[in-house]
């Protein structure tokens, strides 16, 4: 008995914590939730729908669906069809996280542009993509995010950046891995290795020349290392901070290699640029005009302009590493997705093949794409259709409001507490038949023709981290589909089945691109 009342003695206290710390916690939840419900009452809210789940405190039941409809490669499908149900605006329990998801446009601009200082990416993005491309312009927020944003935006005014006879380059590659014989090619893979040639050439000064089937590329297989991280990626981000505890050799190594390379080319501008500043230092006048001599060959090199704004090795490796993830992923997806519709829609290549053949020149320019009106109305139905980013996510710093979703009719604004994920699925509003009409499943370029869809229409995102990139994404894709089709007079689809989703950090054909083409005769 006198040795237990010491110990007893010992235990109230962390009893008495411990009980103190339930109540104190309960007692804020409640005055939150109090304090909430007045704030709403004030501004005007009502709360959105919200979705039934058999387990109401982590939604096990709704996960479950998600991974289902994930593992048979349908999410985008089940998403949609959720919306359907629910409303445009609704919200959802993710692991006892409160989420609202949204198609609503006017929503969608409160976040990206109106309401913008009031959201940030969240630490779900961050965590997944920081080991690979470390802090920049897609991972950054608030100052970081402006100086990334400062640094690298001047560079995507130039116009050596839109280099068409780089790409006719890894252009004639992409064309000599077509079969001319008949037989069966999946053009999404082709895609996806000319959009790793053309980035790592522009961004880096050197390619990683994957479409070489004979040759090793750069330094072994930076393809290959770059896919394996995007894919482990996009895990990390579906598994949040789960993933922190999951040790993966593979793709820290991976990481290595991929930043490794990187680091030879940026020591390499670096040093070129600090032998220019000395040269141009003890001699002005040689400052002429070749100021562009130490870089590769005389060409435009994305690393060697940056170079000259910042002499910080890790800055230039993770905003390069950044925008090689966007030039490579948003393009190839784009066109094999593109291609993926035209090759089962003969009356499409028809009229494709009309402006095309109405060039009427052999070498064209930036200028002659940029009046091929159907073309660039097929680019947006499959951007529409197929959004290279279908899904996306802030989470609010701050109390605020979403100006519709709230009620029974879904028309009234919608409070927004501190620390909420709103989650605005652009496949889902890209084919919302209020907006495109009652046949927004089906791909028809022709649609465009009179439609401005404002914020309903977001592939490239908006607001003021609209992407840097989207013009240059677009003149590839045009570029890249002129040129087959002056190489290519005929086309046969071969994918069997529907379209489905093959989602990581873009979305693109589950099935890849399975075409026949048929050469032009010389």
């Amino acid at each position: 008995m006198e040795c237990l009342l010491p110990a007893r003695l010992t235990m109230f206290p962390l009893l008495l914590i411990t009980f103190s710390s339930v109540i104190i916690a309960t007692g804020l939840k409640v005055w939150r939730r109090r304090h909430f419900q007045k704030l709403r009452q004030a501004r005007g809210c009502d709360l959105p729908k919200k979705i039934s789940a058999k387990d109401p405190i982590l939604g096990i039941d709704s996960l479950l669906g998600s991974c289902k409809s994930l593992k048979h490669h349908r999410y985008l499908e089940h998403a949609t069809n959720r919306f359907a149900e629910h409303g445009t605006t609704f919200e959802s329990n993710m692991m006892g996280t409160t989420v609202i998801n949204t198609v609503e446009p006017e929503n969608i601009k409160a976040i990206l542009s109106t309401a913008f200082d009031h959201y940030e990416l969240g630490p779900r993005r961050k965590n997944a993509f920081t080991p690979l491309i470390g802090h920049g312009i897609f991972t950054s927020d608030g100052v970081s995010w402006k100086h990334s944003r400062q640094l690298l935006r001047p560079n995507f005014s130039r116009e050596q950046f839109y280099n068409l006879s780089l790409l006719e380059y890894h252009i004639r590659h992409l064309i000599d891995a077509i079969p001319r014989d008949g037989s069966v090619v999946d053009l999404q893979d082709l895609f996806f290795r000319f959009t790793m040639d053309a980035g790592t050439e522009l961004l880096f000064g050197k390619s990683a020349l994957s479409l070489l089937s004979e040759t090793d590329g750069i330094d072994g297989n930076f393809s290959d290392a770059f896919s394996r991280c995007q894919a482990t990626m996009t895990k990390n981000y579906c598994l949040g901070e789960i993933s922190l505890l999951i040790p993966n050799r593979q793709f820290k190594g991976d990481c290595s290699f991929v930043q490794a390379w990187v680091d030879r080319l940026v020591k390499e501008a670096l040093r070129s640029t600090q032998r220019e500043t000395e040269t141009v230092s003890a001699n002005p006048k040689a400052f002429g005009a070749s100021s562009d001599s130490f870089m590769p060959k005389g060409r435009y090199v994305f690393l060697y302009e940056l170079a000259k704004q910042t002499n910080d090795p890790i800055i230039l490796r993770s905003e390069l590493l950044n925008l090689l993830i966007a030039s490579r992923d948003t393009t190839a997806a784009l066109l094999g997705n593109m291609w993926f519709e035209i090759a089962r829609r003969p009356d499409v290549w028809a009229k494709l093949r009309e402006e095309v053949d109405g060039l009427g020149v052999e070498k064209f320019t930036i200028a002659h794409l940029k009046g091929m009106k159907y073309l660039y109305s097929c680019l947006d139905e499959s951007l529409r259709l197929h959004p290279p980013v279908p899904v996306n996510s802030r989470t609010s710093l701050r109390d605020t409001i979403l100006p519709v979703g709230g009620g029974d009719n879904g028309k009234s604004p919608v409070f927004v507490s501190r620390g909420t994920i709103i989650g605005y699925n652009l496949f889902a509003m890209h084919r919302r038949k209020d907006i495109y009409g009652p046949d927004a499943d089906d791909f028809r370029p022709e649609r465009w023709e009179n439609l401005r869809p404002g914020w309903a229409f977001l592939p490239f995102n908006g607001g003021s981290r609209v992407c840097l990139g989207r013009q240059l994404a677009l003149t590839e894709a045009a570029y890249v589909t002129v040129r087959l089709m002056q190489e290519f007079t005929g086309i046969e689809g071969k994918s069997c089945e529907p379209w489905r989703e093959s989602l990581h950090l873009t979305c693109c054909s589950y099935g890849g691109t399975k075409v026949i083409l048929t050469p032009a005769q010389t």
